[in-house]
């Protein structure tokens, strides 16, 4: 008996010791073998747990246990349903379309508060809505209302956000839920997760706004509008870097970077990673650490040499000397440089998941700018080297008109984002992406005049064919005398003998009828005849009477030889 309670004695012994030589590093884990007291809830696993989690990255590139848990993209989405509940909007549900069939399209501005705090960017534009042909002072008549009150920066440790603002657009008349309303919005949300937060419910308003997010974006209602610096030119703007007419010499380098890399929270995993394609050649990637208050604290293994590499280079030089331009995510989608890339012909690689790219329901991208994924950075080098010549000059041209058209001046890119919406009001009459993609550009391509492309000289050549040789001489006739006078006479007779000329026109704006048809001279082009009122403004109407693309408008008192024609 005592032999067997010896025997079952040394089992358990033993199984005791095989438990705690190899499992008891685990059992320390538990609440009963550890002195600690119970925590709190906590995200699990830690990063620094590393018996738990095997690591396949340099401590210093983990997350912190002191950092803020990062919500999922699931999780940002749902928070952003619950604070707006108008996520599915369309022009169709969520505006008044016959606001504007009654007036056309007029943009009202709310009256400025006195003492109101407005950002000199909001500032620029109000007063590019103000001086639009669009703008109108009576809110009755108004098809868009635009806030006075500044929602630009809704960041909440931001010096420039705007307190109580929900309390003050939701006491105006005219807000009527947001319906009919124009936001701008150039930064949203706040640490850590930089997310779509406003601040205040926007409910049925349009969002134009920088750094898009893809995933709460509502296609065909919101605008995607770029990021842009307070020193932002108001009108015109300076024009790019490459000159029309000329080929641009072989670039010094193939791909650039050079901004700030941060260390910890969103935005820091891409700009991490973008040392491991820096060759010191033809591709330069530089960041620095050295930013913001706390950097030192949060500096690793490779801030100091970054740091000194960092200040070899110069920005401007390198963007006037590369090809391509890497355009990572920061804190938000959305980037400076995205810009300074364009005007600089430098083509824009663009390492931002989910970003909704500026005026992308307007713009083809895909012939300006590589879009590439933030997980596949290492591709990027390769797939740059495979673009031929013909391509990268494409490429940098209609990056250059991109800018010159809609981004170089804050004028542009609100005008841009009120002719967007305007064309929303009747697709059958809005642009073709044609008109937005192709020089002129849409600002200067009105679909009031005309929707065929047949109608606008700048579009010959993409339909295979070319202005003709010949010319209109458009005559306005407006003596009172009702009779042919000397004048008028020899300017038919000079004009058709031109071998340019292929018809005259004569606008009779005279308050007795025209002559009859044999008074006229003979001429050897056809010669037609008018009515027309006595309005200076009559001489440019487009008549059916015309036939060439030319037109040559003249005063019956004009004096020319056939050799001056």
């Amino acid at each position: 008996m005592q032999t067997r309670k010896k025997y079952i004695f040394l089992t358990f012994l033993a199984s005791w010791l095989l438990l705690f030589f190899f499992g008891g590093d685990r059992l320390h884990r538990f609440a009963f073998f550890s002195a600690r007291k119970a925590e709190g809830p906590r995200s699990w696993p830690r990063w620094t747990d590393q018996s738990l989690l095997k690591s396949f990255a340099a401590p210093e590139e983990l997350q912190r246990d002191g950092d803020p848990p990062v919500l999922s993209p699931r999780q940002r989405r749902a928070a952003w349903l619950s604070a707006y509940r108008s996520s599915r909007c369309r022009m169709e549900t969520c505006f008044d379309l016959s606001r504007c069939e009654r007036n056309g399209f007029k943009v009202f501005t709310y009256p400025r508060e006195r003492g109101q705090p407005v950002s000199e960017t909001y500032s620029k534009i109000l007063s590019s809505i103000e001086r639009s042909r669009y703008h109108t002072a009576r809110p009755e008549e108004a098809c868009l209302f635009i806030l006075s009150s500044d929602t630009l920066d809704r960041d909440r440790l931001s010096e420039h956000y705007v307190r109580d603002l929900e309390e003050k657009i939701h006491s105006s008349p005219l807000w009527n839920g947001g319906r009919n309303h124009l936001i701008f919005n150039l930064y949203s949300g706040t640490w850590p997760s930089y997310g779509g937060e406003l601040g205040f419910d926007p409910g049925h308003a349009i969002l134009a706004r920088a750094s898009s997010d893809s995933r709460t974006f509502r296609p065909g209602f919101d605008v995607s509008i770029p990021l842009f610096p307070r020193e932002h030119p108001q009108r015109g703007g300076d024009r790019g870097w490459l000159r029309r007419g000329s080929v641009p010499p072989k670039k010094k380098f193939l791909l650039v970077f050079k901004g700030k890399r941060y260390l910890t929270g969103i935005g820091s995993g891409t700009r991490n990673a973008l040392h491991h394609i820096h060759n010191g050649k033809d591709i330069i990637s530089l960041t620095t650490c050295k930013h913001g208050k706390d950097w030192e604290k949060h500096k690793d293994t490779r801030c100091d040499k970054d740091n000194v590499d960092y200040e070899r280079f110069d920005y401007q030089e390198l963007l006037h000397n590369s090809t391509f331009c890497i355009v990572p995510r920061g804190r938000r989608l959305g980037s400076f440089r995205f810009l300074e890339a364009l005007q600089a012909a430098c083509i824009p690689v663009l390492l931002s998941d989910g970003w909704e790219l500026p005026f992308a329901e307007a713009i083809d991208w895909g012939k300006a700018a590589v879009v590439g994924s933030e997980r596949l950075l290492l591709q990027i080098p390769s797939a740059v080297r495979l673009i031929g010549p013909e391509r990268v000059l494409a490429f940098q041209q209609q990056a250059q008109f991109l800018w010159d058209a809609y981004f170089s001046s804050v004028d542009k890119i609100v005008h841009t984002t009120l002719e967007i919406i305007k064309d929303r009001l009747s697709p059958p009459r809005s642009r073709s992406r044609l008109l937005w993609n192709a020089l002129p550009g849409g600002l200067l391509v009105l679909p009031d005049f005309s929707t065929h492309l047949g109608d606008f000289p700048f579009y010959y050549l993409r339909h295979g064919y070319s202005p003709s040789k010949k010319f209109t001489a458009f005559i306005r006739a407006v003596s009172q005398a009702g009779s042919l006078s000397q004048p008028i006479l020899r300017l038919i007779q000079a004009v058709s003998g031109s071998q340019y000329c292929a018809q005259i026109v004569v606008l009779w704006s005279c308050e007795k009828p025209p002559p009859p048809s044999g008074q006229w001279p003979q001429s050897s082009v056809p010669l037609t005849v008018i009515q027309g009122r006595r309005k200076l403004s009559d001489r440019f109407f487009p008549y059916g009477a015309i036939q060439t693309d030319a037109v040559l408008s003249l005063d019956e008192d004009t004096t020319l030889s056939t050799s001056e024609v």
